[in-house]
């Protein structure tokens, strides 16, 4: 019976991550028990064992007398964010670049090829898979604590994206990830890790997290003028 609530529990848990990765459960959305377990058909007891994974990874917040929602980013906690990848990716990049699995590079093709089939054709999928060839990235280091460090701190950027990005924002460079794969493919480190760097630097960009949004009295003060006036 402990097995089968937990298959469940991660069942539920995969669900609202990917939910939450495609955009479709949007930050500050609240995530009722009740309504989660109903369309899931699981007891509300499995559902709080995965937001209380989900709530881990920094992508549901848990509020008093309020319950679930989806995470809100702050400004700083996402500039911290991609600080962090910047340094994560940076040593991915080096590790396959001193040693690639015999078929790594078939595997990232291949996903890149999947990431070309939905452009411009379904954009959650998009966004996923986008995220998804930098944690596949790590995967292919074997070294199993960089891969979940990367793959919460990717999910993450999603949920940023969905909090500052622009509309359409979202979709990531396909032939980004075919640059890089060709400098990890020639051993040019220097190359792979500035084009990870560039290709980092354009996902923050559309996050728009360099643009300071006007305060109430920024956007009022013009208003006021006509008064002046």
């Amino acid at each position: 019976m402990s097995e089968q609530k937990n298959t469940l529990s991660d069942a539920v848990y995969d669900l609202l991550r990917r939910a939450i990765i495609e955009q479709a459960l949007q930050p500050g959305m609240r995530l009722p028990e009740d309504t989660v377990g109903d369309q899931f058909g699981v007891s509300r007891t499995i559902v709080r064992h995965a937001f209380v994974r989900l709530e881990n990874e920094g992508l549901i917040t848990t509020r008093r007398n309020r319950g679930a929602f989806v995470a809100e980013p702050s400004l700083e906690e996402a500039r911290q964010i991609f600080e962090v990848r910047h340094c994560l990716e940076r040593e991915v990049v080096m590790r396959l670049i001193e040693r690639m699995p015999a078929t790594g590079f078939e595997t990232l093709e291949a996903h890149v090829r999947a990431e070309k089939a939905v452009l411009g054709k379904d954009g959650p999928v998009s966004i996923r898979l986008a995220g998804e060839f930098h944690t596949l990235m790590a995967e292919l280091t074997g070294n199993a604590v960089l891969a979940r460090y990367v793959s919460e701190i990717v999910t993450r950027c999603s949920l940023i994206i969905a909090t500052f990005g622009r509309t359409h924002s979202s979709d990531c460079a396909v032939d980004e990830h075919l640059q890089i794969i060709a400098a990890i493919r020639a051993q040019d480190a220097e190359r792979a890790t500035g084009l990870m760097a560039h290709h980092l630097g354009a996902v923050a960009d559309r996050a728009e997290l360099d643009e300071e949004k006007p305060g109430i009295e920024a956007i009022l003060s013009r208003y006021g003028r006509t008064l002046a006036g």
